[in-house]
């Protein structure tokens, strides 16, 4: 197992200088990944619980998501390429970005430069949203219906431009004659395509074995839910003649972290769990079954309030030397 930072640029309140500090541990430590979160706006009819939809479209969370609508948040693109700039080991993405919010050609040949500001280290994250609201601001309402055809088009849109000297497509949500789109990626054949998905499995199985993706991202899963996720993707992966991709597949979920000196509590809450919130102990134990369960990497979420981020970097610093080797020598 291989840690990641899931750096909390959406909260209401953080600070340029405090993400830099995250990161510049997260690079000190060998983390494996830095990745940032995509949020285009804040409904004011969050603030009261009344979004069109739960929290990630999930069961058992509110209408609402965690950050106020007068939070002062970063957006997570503008960050990868200053990412870039101030690293030069670890891989940096976002996770994930809503493919419906971008234009799919302008988003490939973006990406395809950022590849080379990082020399060879972006990951491309790809999700079809989930909040009306946000599509609404983002000037995408029409896409709403249809969000996962876009995302499929713009997965081979991408794939196209960085495969090839000129490239046509003729879609619904793209539709173009034979371009050139500028440098290639570092990356060869292209960047690593991870695609984020928190409620089909066969859906997510389907791109992933398709598209020959390099990685799946949930959100605070069990290893009895990763193992719901791992079976559809194997099968659909035995049904296109690859049995053994599962074996490079990176399986990722994003997990609330916070160590604590008392016990939490453990019982089951669906997504709320407190998977990685606990005692040293705890948080072995719970990676420990992760492990087992197939999941590669944590990607490691500071809360979104009451805890500092002076007591995260030290939360990550005894993840990393004191959990991590427990973890991976069990």
């Amino acid at each position: 197992m291989k840690l990641a930072l899931y750096l909390p640029n959406f909260r209401d309140k953080v600070t340029v200088e405090e993400l830099e500090d995250l990161t510049s541990l997260a690079e000190d430590l060998d983390f494996d990944s830095i990745w940032t979160l995509d949020r285009i706006v804040v409904p004011e009819a969050s603030d009261r619980e009344e979004l069109v939809n739960s929290f990630g479209m999930m069961d058992g969370f509110p209408k609402a998501l965690p950050v106020s609508a007068r939070g002062e948040w970063y957006q997570g693109w503008p960050l990868i390429p200053w990412l870039a700039a101030k690293t030069s080991k670890v891989r940096i993405g976002m996770s994930i970005t809503d493919t419906p919010y971008r234009a799919p050609g302008v988003l490939a040949a973006e990406i395809a430069t950022v590849d080379h500001l990082s020399n060879g280290r972006i990951n491309v994250g790809v999700g079809a949203g989930w909040m009306p609201e946000e599509f609404a601001a983002a000037s995408a309402s029409h896409i709403f219906p249809k969000r996962h055809k876009h995302v499929r088009e713009t997965i081979e849109i991408m794939q196209g431009i960085w495969t090839n000297d000129l490239f046509e497509y003729h879609g619904e949500f793209a539709d173009f004659d034979s371009c050139g789109f500028g440098a290639k990626p570092v990356q060869d054949p292209h960047p690593p395509i991870f695609f984020s998905g928190l409620k089909d499995p066969k859906r997510s199985a389907n791109r992933i074995a398709k598209y020959n993706l390099s990685g799946w991202i949930g959100i605070q899963d069990t290893p009895e839910e990763l193992a719901d996720w791992r079976g559809p993707i194997q099968r659909e992966l035995e049904d296109l003649g690859s049995p053994n991709a599962m074996d490079s597949l990176e399986l990722c979920s994003m997990y609330w972290f916070v160590i604590t000196d008392e016990e939490s509590d453990q019982s089951p809450a669906g997504k709320a769990s407190n998977i990685l919130i606990g005692t040293e102990t705890q948080i072995t134990d719970n990676l420990k079954r992760l492990n087992e369960a197939g999941l590669t990497m944590p990607l490691i979420w500071p809360p979104f309030t009451d805890v500092p981020v002076s007591k995260t970097l030290d939360d990550l610093k005894r993840l990393n030397d004191e959990i991590l080797p427990k973890v991976n020598a069990a």
